[in-house]
């Protein structure tokens, strides 16, 4: 059994904290986007949202830009100091897992997710092969291995370019060494399914739900899964692009009751 620091929230609920696309950015200076970050944190803290993943999304063919490493690295470690009693995980658009567990090595975070960890798949920005034997070599370098690796299998926002079945993606993931892995179906009917089989298969590792959670479903969701990523669903329905405020605390904290009732 793991004893990762991020397992042993329960529930273990995962908010992700979306970050502007840098490259695209035009009007946010670095002082807007700490304001934004430490709002927004401060906003999954209060509902008692025990881990906030930090989600850069600088759309990137290739490894992440050092311009956008150097961004996300000083506000995670910003988050950090100003929220220390929330968990911190970090994901990068860029398919680079290196830039991913240098950004919470030097933050001090406690997990990344990797989107390609094992096979290949179609994005939509080119082909991506599985980075899950480069992340392993590249965080036992780092003398890390306190830093949980997430792996999605057949993460639902790319194409498989093999025809493995999700359940054979989610060995080839535990076996290659992902701490936890990440499944999301087409819908949430299928979602559910592909953790039922990918248990009756034989995989041990801490599994997530990643997408399409609610506070209406989330206690089905924490009844099949071992924990749940979700974001879209706690947003201000009422949010402007150029708001700081983008969460909703009263949304976040029904959500947390609700999925306090499982755990």
């Amino acid at each position: 059994m793991t004893t990762l620091r991020v397992f042993a929230a329960r529930p273990l609920v995962i908010a992700a904290l979306h970050l502007p696309d840098f490259g695209r950015m035009r009007d946010k200076s670095m002082a807007w986007l700490e304001d934004y970050v430490a709002t927004n944190a401060q906003v999954f803290a209060q509902a008692g949202v025990p881990y906030i993943k930090l989600q850069d999304q600088t759309r990137e063919a290739g490894p992440m830009a050092a311009s956008s490493l150097a961004i996300t690295a000083a506000l995670a470690r910003f988050l950090r100091a100003e929220v220390p009693g929330i968990g911190l995980g970090i994901i990068v658009e860029a398919h680079d897992p290196v830039a991913s567990l240098s950004i919470a090595h030097a933050a001090g975070a406690d997990f990344v997710r990797l989107k390609v960890f094992v096979g290949a798949a179609m994005t939509a920005q080119g082909p991506r092969t599985g980075m899950g034997a480069q992340a392993l070599a590249f965080r036992n370098a780092l003398g890390r291995d306190d830093i949980a690796i997430l792996a999605d299998v057949h993460d639902r926002t790319a194409v498989p370019m093999s025809s493995e079945t999700p359940e054979f993606a989610a060995e080839w993931a535990q076996k290659t060494g992902a701490d936890g892995l990440i499944l999301t179906g087409a819908d949430w009917a299928d979602s559910l399914a592909r953790i039922r089989r990918a248990r009756e298969t034989g995989i041990k590792r801490p599994i997530l739900l990643g997408g399409s959670v609610t506070t209406g479903n989330v206690g089905e969701a924490l009844s099949a899964a071992d924990g749940v990523i979700v974001s879209t669903a706690l947003m201000r329905k009422d949010a402007a692009a150029s708001d700081v405020l983008r969460w909703d605390l009263d949304l976040c904290r029904r959500f947390m009751d609700a999925a306090r009732v499982t755990a």
